[in-house]
């Protein structure tokens, strides 16, 4: 048993990620760029191992949510194009050039006082944000005093207008086709208008996300951002005929097998109590470690290959499932709590559904001291 392995890990198939990618790139025009989402740790699989491999393969860009993110994969050697998408202060413009990092501009007054903060001579790369329906950051392409700044937002100096992008709120829901097709249209026309206007022409426009990929292939434009896709998880039902696989396994051990007698209690709360008398397994595995206490009393592991249900309140640190019909279950057995066992398979969509929340969340839920065993 490796030290990682003796309690609780997940593993990550880095086999299974290059799959992903070629899958999505022999799909996608010719001369169009694949960019590799390692933002929140890469959604938990472990953002260093990760882009290392997506560099690797010639992704064409990395995207992470903050200055911080970008730092760690610089300083671990990633050389990359990084673009961050979320926010970062002025007074971090400087570090931006010495990490030749390029940073989402969403606002004339962000630009401006990135600018004024680098020295004569030196440039940050830059992609405009274009606000076309999501509700979040970016130049409302609606708003006329919002255009305006974009455009004066191109003159200001020391900044390099690499690229221009949007977000699509609703792509993966086929039936709101209209209005992803109708943000794609703003999308066109506005940075159609602003390249017009300022005689030159953007480089990179992006604005294709998982759902996109699969639903508005014609959407790819010069690079695409498939983030959920690249883990080999969908956004929604619609696969679009790719053949994923699933990157990451959350796996634990049995700690213990204890007898419990008709009338037992099991777990905080007593929200289960035993009817017969049952053989369970001890888990550990807990909230702690990324498992919703939500998913108490509704989910099964797998273990030898059968599947098997958790019951009362899920703990911090472990959790409890019936082994009754196994008498084969033995202490030291590896639980899969998602993941392929033998035949059996529990998907991370599976646990999602039955949480009432996103496959995201789960594996980005996965906490850092669960280690990550990298395969392939």
């Amino acid at each position: 048993m490796k030290d990682t392995q003796k309690r609780t890990w997940a593993e990550i198939r880095l086999d299974n990620l290059e799959h992903n990618v070629r899958e999505i790139c022999g799909r996608l025009p010719a001369g169009c760029g694949f960019l590799g989402v390692v933002k929140a740790n890469a959604y938990g699989h472990g953002a260093i191992r990760v882009a290392k491999r997506l560099e690797e393969i010639g992704c064409a860009y990395l995207a992470v949510a903050c200055l911080d993110e970008a730092i760690e994969l610089r300083e671990a050697g990633i050389r990359a194009p990084i673009l961050i998408l979320g926010y970062t202060a002025p007074e971090y413009a400087r570090e931006l050039v010495q990490y030749d990092i390029t940073q989402a501009v969403s606002s004339y007054t962000m630009a401006k006082d990135l600018s004024v903060r680098l020295k004569e001579g030196e440039a940050a790369k830059v992609h405009m944000k274009l606000e076309t329906g999501m509700g979040r950051t970016g130049f409302h392409v609606g708003l006329e005093a919002d255009m305006r700044a974009a455009r004066d937002t191109l003159r200001i100096p020391k900044l390099n207008f690499e690229g221009v992008f949007t977000h699509f709120s609703v792509s993966d829901e086929i039936p709101q086709d209209a209005y992803t097709q109708e943000q794609f249209r703003r999308f066109s026309e506005s940075y159609l208008s602003l390249e017009a206007d300022s005689g030159s022409r953007f480089s990179l426009h992006h604005c294709a996300n998982s759902g996109a990929v699969i639903n508005y292939p014609h959407f790819a434009l010069d690079m695409v951002r498939p983030g959920l896709l690249t883990y080999g998880l969908y956004p929604a039902k619609e696969t679009g005929g790719f053949a994923l696989r699933p990157v990451m396994e959350l796996k634990t051990r049995v700690a213990q097998i204890t007898t419990h007698l008709p009338g037992d209690s099991i777990s905080y709360g007593r929200t289960y109590t035993a009817a017969k008398q049952q053989r369970l397994a001890v888990l550990t595995i807990g909230y702690a470690d990324g498992l919703r206490r939500g998913l108490s009393g509704a989910m099964d592991v797998l273990i030898r290959g059968h599947r098997v249900k958790q019951l009362g309140r899920i703990c911090m640190d472990m959790c409890m499932v019936d082994v009754s019909d196994y008498p084969d279950i033995q202490v030291g057995d590896v639980a899969t709590v998602f993941g392929r066992d033998a035949d059996a398979f529990i998907s991370v969509d599976e646990l999602a559904v039955k949480t009432d929340t996103i496959s995201y969340e789960l594996v980005c839920a996965v906490s850092s001291r669960v280690p990550r065993v990298y395969i392939g």
